[in-house]
């Protein structure tokens, strides 16, 4: 994506349900658990590269012994530097303690980090906080060891006011005002109250506090604690939790908004963000990676036992398509072939706009994640072009010589890498109003590739803010003197913010809306502006649930070309020379591309949850009023 966005996170859970001995003795390492979470926080780096953390839970340690680890990290490799700290500390003991080597019991005991119940996050800092106490997972600490809580989550919420409204007249006194504090003391309010309800009953029953602790672990229902601690939510999420005797679970939001995956056999029960993650790490099949439902909780009790619990009531499906477009690995069977046909979907509009001369038209796109799109595009270019070739073979008959039909048959499709980026010089710039120079060289070109009077057609897998392509890659393609710079966007306009987990908040950034704000100014239609403004202030008092998307009238006075070729417009400045069209992906074939991934607010003002419309009116109202605050 040359507009770089950031997302929130991803996730990854192990439960080893075997003895560490059992690792050890099978592959060579009662660290086997913790090898395996470097591998798959390093698979899912894409997802968040600006924090990272990791925690562990050891089973049934006895009273005194550590069973809780946890380091985070915010350094340049955050995932790098926390097994950097994990290796050190269990080199150190090795080195003190050689006997502790083949001895696992005393690992156990000794070592930190080393357990049974995992839990790894990546993430991007989305409200630009990037301390390491930012950072999942989050701790809830507490002596008894059923209340204390590990949470880590792919998720943002709309409605974090009304939530922190509830832990407060619940009696909590909250010590930050984020939605993952909120959702954790949530979460942890109703833990206690079900802790102490089985503490009472079996003190009834004769038991006392010794006694009843591994009695707490046996009886205590975690899908009544999270239908309870999760009523009220609104947002998208994939929620992980641990608790501290060794129970755990991920819950994923009742609209499937952010992805979660899972796989079981008789060693391990693993759930990722991604399920390649899964695949790749532990070479399993496609088909024996599960999708977690809407809704529902994949629960691992101490004892191992492993349950699916229907949580929260499913909403229309409307997973994340943005995950489809750029985020998730496209190392997955199902995306790698949905990005694929993104490209081929979108080559009618190609060639189109370059009069079906694919012979003198150079097609490239910009790295990374738009490279699977553009072998779509260019299977679909190449068969046209076979069509052509035969229809002029066989309407040339018997005129046409040996020598011409030759000269047919060897024309292709020009196929070049155009744009290469700088990966050192992304990493470097930062983010203030000194660094345009910087992002212009972002990425370099190849020379010599474009001839006179050449197309050059590029694709990119999204166009958000428009930024990178305005400073850098419109004017670094124009230097090769093409005739028409075509820029294709595998995905639709994106016109309204994300609440959900992506980082695009202001709709003043979003280069959609600044297009159908000028086209509004032209056309005389300006007022719309003021009359959208007004609508959107009468609806700040009423329930999430009567409020309406009035943002959507900005756009409706024009079609998806007329917006297109605005942006066009407003990317191109007056030393660029060639000619510029923008293509964007019809929402329609985003949907026959992506038939199990409806979710496209961002791209239609559809939000999939009431507080979505809450959020883009307040975007609006911040945009009138000048507020550069978010609006969630």
């Amino acid at each position: 994506m040359s507009d770089a966005i950031k997302h929130e996170c991803g996730i990854a859970v192990i439960r080893l349900l075997k003895p560490l001995e059992y690792y050890k003795e099978k592959y060579g390492s009662a660290f086997y658990g913790v090898n395996k979470m470097y591998l798959m926080m390093e698979k899912q780096h894409n997802r968040g590269q600006d924090g990272a953390g990791f925690a562990s839970i050891k089973l049934n340690t006895k009273p005194g012994e550590r069973y809780i680890s946890r380091v985070r990290s915010v350094a340049q490799q955050p995932i790098q530097d926390i097994f950097a700290q994990i290796n050190a500390r269990v080199n150190k003991e090795f080195e003190d303690h050689p006997e502790y080597k083949d001895d696992v019991p005393a690992q156990k005991r000794n070592i930190p980090y080393i357990g049974e119940v995992l839990l790894g996050h990546v993430r991007y800092g989305t409200f630009g906080k990037n301390s390491v106490e930012s950072v999942h997972p989050f701790l809830r600490q507490n002596n008894w060891m059923h209340r204390n809580l590990i949470m880590a989550g792919n998720f943002n919420m709309t409605n974090v006011k009304e939530l922190f409204s509830n832990l407060i007249e619940l009696g909590q006194h909250p010590k930050e005002y984020t939605d993952t504090i909120t959702i954790m003391e949530k979460i942890g309010h109703f833990l206690d109250d079900a802790v102490s309800k089985i503490y009472k009953d079996l003190k009834k029953e004769g038991y006392n506090k010794r006694e009843a602790s591994p009695l707490i672990a046996e009886r205590l229902k975690v899908a009544k604690v999270l239908k309870r601690a999760a009523k009220n939510w609104d947002g998208g999420y994939a929620m992980a939790g641990l608790i501290g005797h060794g129970d755990s679970f991920v819950l994923r939001d009742p609209a499937g908004i952010r992805p979660a995956y899972y796989y079981q056999d008789d060693e391990v029960v693993v759930v990722a963000s991604e399920r390649p993650v899964i695949q790749t790490v532990f070479n399993v099949k496609f088909e024996d990676v599960v999708e977690l439902q809407p809704g529902q909780a994949i629960i691992v009790k101490k004892n191992g036992t492993v349950s699916l619990k229907q949580i929260l009531e499913p909403l229309e499906r409307k997973a994340c398509s943005f995950e489809r477009i750029y985020f998730s690995r496209g190392s997955d069977a199902e995306i790698y072939q949905e990005r694929k046909m993104l490209g081929k979907l979108l080559m009618p509009k190609v060639l189109e706009a370059i009069d079906n001369d694919t012979k003198n038209t150079v097609f490239s796109y910009i790295p990374n994640t738009a490279e699977t799109s553009f072998f779509g595009m260019i299977e679909t270019a190449e068969s046209a072009l076979n069509k052509n070739k035969t229809a002029t073979i066989l309407n040339g008959k018997r005129n046409i010589s040996a020598d011409k039909v030759t000269e047919i048959l060897s024309e292709r499709i020009r196929v070049e890498k155009i744009a290469i980026k700088d990966v050192k010089l992304r990493t470097f710039i930062t983010e203030d109003s000194s660094r345009d120079d910087l992002v212009a060289h972002v990425y370099d070109i190849t020379y010599g590739v474009i001839k006179p009077n050449d197309n050059l057609v590029i694709i990119d897998d999204s166009i958000v803010r428009g930024t990178t392509l305005k400073k850098s890659i419109l004017k670094m393609l124009d230097r090769l003197n093409p005739k028409k710079i075509v820029v294709v966007s595998s995905a639709p306009q994106i016109r309204y913010p994300d609440c959900y987990g992506i980082d695009m908040a202001r709709l003043e950034d979003l280069v959609a809306f600044r297009a159908a704000l000028a086209l509004l100014k032209e056309a005389g239609k300006y007022d719309i502006v003021k009359d959208v403004y007004e609508k959107c202030v009468t609806q700040t008092d009423l329930e999430d649930k009567y409020v309406q998307n009035f943002v959507k009238e900005i756009y409706d006075p024009f079609t998806d070309e007329k917006i297109s070729d605005k942006i066009a417009e407003l990317l191109s400045d007056k030393s660029i020379n060639a000619e510029v069209k923008i293509i964007f992906q019809s929402v329609e074939n985003l949907h026959k591309a992506c038939p199990k991934h409806l979710g496209d607010w961002y791209f239609t003002g559809n939000y999939p949850t009431v507080g979505g419309n809450r959020v883009v009116n307040r975007a609006f109202i911040n945009f009138y009023e000048g507020n550069k605050e978010r609006a969630y």
